[in-house]
């Protein structure tokens, strides 16, 4: 047993690394099919929301704005095929980019894979459930407050949450609005 890691239950995690193992515990992300990888995603929906960058200190805020082509209901995008094309600053994700990437949720399976840890056991891939991402309240479905074309930039800041698996945030520098934000997506 992998010592430290658990599942959302508490219940140690069963490392295996033979042919019967699933793939995510056997391959590396640039190791992945297509298939494999597009199946990581829990649908949990946190990397199509707007994130806020502090300038002065490099924190990452998250924001219950979500991304013009987030469907809030499904926690999907509406185009996915085409977003990087209709959304230019949309981030597609690789093995290279999600190791360079400071904003992915904590409970991403991308990130947790990258860093060597197991699934979640909510995660469709574990639970063999689709909606026990929503059903354990980590994705942002009914959560979201608009999308980013329906709010003026400049009160982003006002829309600042806590997400499920994030750790809690200083109030005071996550409200201050002479500190310096940017938008990241």
């Amino acid at each position: 047993m992998a010592r430290g890691k658990t599942r959302g239950n508490g219940a140690p995690v069963k490392r295996r690394k033979g042919p019967r193992a699933p793939f995510w515990r056997r391959k590396g992300l640039a190791e992945m099919t297509r298939k494999e990888w597009e199946s990581l995603c829990d649908g949990c929906g946190r990397c199509c929301l707007v994130k806020l960058e502090d300038e002065d200190t490099g924190a990452i805020h998250f924001t219950d704005i979500a991304c013009r082509l987030f469907d809030s209901q499904s926690c999907r995008c509406h185009d996915y095929a085409n977003r990087s094309k209709r959304v230019p600053d949309c981030v597609r994700l690789t093995p290279r980019r999600v190791a360079a990437i400071n904003w992915l949720p904590p409970t991403c399976a991308y990130r947790l894979v990258a860093e060597g840890r197991d699934l979640l056991a909510w995660h469709p891939l574990v639970s063999g459930n689709p909606d026990s991402v929503h059903d354990h309240g980590i994705s942002v479905r009914g959560r979201t407050f608009c999308r980013e074309d329906d709010l003026p930039v400049d009160d982003y800041v006002k829309r600042v949450v806590d997400w499920p698996g994030q750790a809690p945030r200083r109030r005071k520098a996550a409200t201050t609005a002479s500190r310096r934000r940017r938008p990241l997506l």
